[in-house]
């Protein structure tokens, strides 16, 4: 979650450095408005998107990775055991980040009622009619003028020769739906409520619309007697950030001198064509991104093994005698390969063992164990992947972080947890690894008293899983919350 906020604000800062550099001054009104609500909604949605092509875009020559090996029948099966992802559990404090976040959007959506409640009594309190499709209230000795979706308001202070230019202004909000675009970032400023470029985003739109609408509304208007309307009143008007204000003062000078700007040359929509090797740039670097916590392996099966051998001896072709060939194919039965993020390759000679009651590695295994509430998926790849968040969600409820107080441990603890799930669907062979004997306790009473699970299976017959399972604690600091306090 962290680093897609990250991604998002950084995209956003490229978007809005482009914008107010290269197009802010065109007179490209409508591209500009694209660009804005299409770069705005591009930041929130390239960090998701994950291009497998991408990742190879940086020559696997300029990367040297040497294989982990392990020989004989070693305690340590990473390969041999589903690897599931960390279990981080954080110190519990009341003004968690998750905390932190939802009353910010909480009180972001209550001020966004507030000015909903405050739009609804203008409607309540003034007279009204229609006219067409839309609806003008007459505000009661007021000189505001502001529009919002169908609804235009307009003071009764206002002179009625500048009210007739004042509604052709508002009925292009009106027509070009600029409401839209503004309560599409009063969402965002719920959600993103501790972004600032978000407030940006939308200021540079509400700008923009203006723009928009005085170009329509002075092709209809004489432009000096337009700019004496602009001059000669302004108004306080609602401070409202989803409404589009006629009067502003901030905005009369720049929309008084974008109407004075000579149309932008054609030429200089080739401007808008740097967004794609941008886009391409940043989906680049989504793509070849990993996650800082995710470790999982990707385990090869039997048969692409064996295919991953046979490429290799065919590529040294006249250099191995036949008898040489026929000895590494028979090696290949007892061994394993892998592949993960971190490591390429990783290499498992096993030595073969005769035992009735055996331990499926999930390189093999054709139907790994279920933890209830994951019984719909209909694959391997996505029952681990939902029994690793069920677990990691067991774990941060059940741990006991009293334990770090009660033995004084501090800064980060890693727990390396071992278990089995039997032919019974129970945990079983349990081991742990940590820096101190009660935090191996802990994690061992957690664990087994994990939910009883769908047992795996293999052939139709039901089978033993070994699990491996990281548990990181992050100890808090008790001195900086001493501090806080």
């Amino acid at each position: 979650m962290v680093q897609y906020v990250i991604q998002t604000i950084a995209f956003q800062l490229f978007f809005l450095m482009v914008y107010d550099f290269l197009l802010k001054k065109e007179t490209f009104f409508n591209w500009n408005r694209a660009y804005l609500l299409g770069t705005a909604l591009l930041s929130l949605l390239i960090p998701l998107i994950k291009i497998e092509r991408f990742k190879y875009v940086v020559s696997q020559e300029y990367i040297i990775s040497l294989p982990e090996i392990f020989l004989g029948n070693t305690k340590q099966q990473e390969p041999d055991v589903i690897v599931l992802d960390p279990v981080i559990i954080l110190p519990k404090t009341f003004w968690s980040w998750e905390l932190m976040f939802f009353l910010g959007a909480l009180i972001a959506m209550m001020l966004l009622s507030f000015k909903f409640l405050k739009v609804y009594k203008l409607l309540l309190k003034n007279p009204k009619k229609k006219v067409g499709n839309l609806h003008i209230i007459n505000l009661l000795k007021s000189n505001v003028a502001f529009s919002f979706f169908k609804y235009i308001f307009l003071g009764e202070l206002i002179n009625e020769n500048e009210k007739k230019a004042i509604l052709k202004h508002e009925m292009v909000h009106v027509k070009q739906y600029h409401s839209l675009d503004l309560l599409f970032f009063e969402v965002l400023r719920i959600l993103f409520w501790f972004n600032p470029l978000v407030y940006m985003y939308q200021n540079r739109i509400g700008e923009l619309h203006e723009f928009l609408a005085d170009a329509q509304a002075v092709k209809t208007e004489n432009k000096n007697t337009y700019y004496q309307n602009l001059l000669s009143q302004v108004f306080d008007t609602k401070k409202i950030s989803f409404i589009n204000p006629f009067f502003k003062q901030s905005l009369i000078k720049k929309r008084i001198v974008m109407l004075q700007k000579s149309k932008s040359k054609q030429i200089n929509l080739l401007k808008y064509a740097l967004l794609i090797p941008l886009v391409f740039g940043m989906l680049i670097y989504t793509s070849c991104a990993q996650e800082q916590v995710k470790n999982s392996t990707e385990q090869l099966s039997i048969s692409e093994q064996i295919e991953t051998l046979k490429a290799s001896l065919d590529a040294k072709e006249g250099q191995l005698t036949d008898e040489e060939k026929s000895s590494l194919l028979e090696l290949l039965k007892n061994v394993n390969f892998s592949k993960s993020e971190s490591n390429p390759w990783k290499i498992s000679v096993v030595q073969n063992e005769v035992n009735e009651d055996i331990d499926v590695p999930f390189a093999v295994i054709e139907q790994v164990p279920v933890f209830p509430g994951c019984e719909g998926l209909s694959n391997n790849n996505d029952r681990k992947a939902c029994m690793s968040k069920e677990i990691s969600m067991f774990v941060n409820e059940n741990f006991n972080t009293k334990i770090a107080k009660e033995h004084n441990l501090t800064g980060k603890q890693r727990i390396n947890v071992i278990f089995k799930i039997n032919k019974a669907g129970n945990v079983v062979a349990l081991q742990a690894r940590a820096p101190h004997p009660a935090l191996e306790v802990e994690a061992i009473r957690v664990i087994s008293s994990l939910p009883k699970m769908i047992p795996g299976k293999q052939k139709g017959k039901l089978v033993n899983v070994p699990y491996s399972l990281p548990i990181i604690f992050q100890v808090a600091d008790e001195k900086s919350d001493t501090n806080k306090g």
